[in-house]
């Protein structure tokens, strides 16, 4: 998958809260007749391919529902892998060409624990997108402004048709109650970590190797393009919260033939100066390394991964403990956003 197109809006290069590679899921849909519901989370780009017809007609790869002949709308229900504060709202009509919903809106709510899909019903509904026109086979764009922090959002087609994907971009804001402040992943999106900047994203963003569990292939990881030049890539990640790394993990898992020869983490504190965690130190593909750190080491808000001179990286974990000043602030950011 290649993330070098740069005509999209900024805000698309956050993490996808309702992606099922954080774990979202569809939980209802008012009809899926055509195409499953389940295909709008999916992380992979839509696919196509033209005359393979099912039972119901041709297939796609995404969330289609049947000609409506009475008044009313279509909705689909996604629960957020990552609860988090929304920046902007992606609907692609890929490959939905005659078939797509003209118009489209997007709600979304925070509600606490599992509730079911028919207890959401019931819930507070903030819109973020209200009633805009769509376009067919097209990744359709929405800033959103608001503040607070959701955990559900939902989806309604104006009447009927075809989405192949609900991207819903944003800042993961984890519940504070669900922390150990003194043993976590400190890179975690799902913890409240998030990049910063890197220095090429060519075949995938590095927010990937701050997703949850093992990279099942090497797109679900962080690959940069192969340098021609006398330099090295990089990437910077904000912490959680402030805190003492003690241990680092770097995953080349499935990276074999481009895996970094070497790797180096080095963090500070706010904009500080780069302080030395782990000295450049060889990698072999395929691998989980870990590494200890010294127990005296510093207390860093954001880390700098230096990978030399290139390649890709499955995960990045961090593993230590949030600071005084980091669980004040993790707390006071869950907060501020809930109200």
């Amino acid at each position: 998958m290649e993330e070098h197109v740069s005509d999209r809006p900024e805000w698309t290069t956050q993490p996808d809260l309702a992606s099922r590679l954080f774990g979202g899921t569809v939980m209802w849909a008012s009809d899926e007749l055509f195409a499953e519901k389940e295909n709008l989370v999916n992380p992979w780009r839509p696919a196509h391919r033209a005359e393979t017809f099912g039972p119901k007609g041709q297939v796609y790869d995404g969330w289609e529902t049947r000609r409506h002949r009475e008044p009313g709308d279509d909705h689909a229900l996604v629960r957020l892998g990552l609860g988090g504060v929304v920046s902007g709202v992606v609907v692609d009509t890929a490959f939905f060409k005659g078939n797509y919903p003209p118009f489209v809106s997007v709600a979304a709510t925070s509600v606490p624990g599992y509730p079911s899909a028919a207890e959401l019903q019931d819930a507070d509904w903030d819109v973020l997108v209200d009633h805009e026109p769509a376009v067919g086979d097209s990744e359709n764009y929405y800033k959103v402004t608001s503040p607070r922090r959701y955990t559900h959002v939902r989806l309604t087609q104006h009447p009927d048709g075809g989405v192949a994907r609900l991207r819903v971009h944003g800042s993961p804001v984890p519940d504070p109650s669900l922390l150990d402040p003194r043993s976590l992943d400190l890179a975690a999106l799902e913890n409240g970590a998030v990049v910063t900047g890197c220095s090429d994203m060519f075949y995938s963003s590095p927010n990937n190797m701050l997703s949850p569990g093992l990279a099942a292939h090497q797109a679900e990881g962080w690959e940069t393009a192969r340098r021609r030049d006398d330099g090295n890539d990089w990437a910077t990640v904000r912490l959680a919260g402030a805190g003492l790394v003690r241990f680092v993990e770097l995953d080349t898992s499935n990276l074999k033939g481009n895996a970094p020869g070497w790797a180096a983490v080095s963090g500070r504190v706010d904009e500080g100066e780069w302080v030395e965690l782990l000295p450049r130190t060889r990698l072999q593909p395929d691998t989980r390394h870990r590494f200890a750190l010294a127990d005296d080491g510093p207390e860093v808000t954001e880390v700098r991964l230096d990978i030399y001179p290139d390649g890709g990286l499955a995960r990045l974990r961090l593993f230590g403990e949030l600071s005084k000043r980091g669980r004040e602030a993790v707390t006071a950011r869950f907060a501020e956003t809930s109200d």
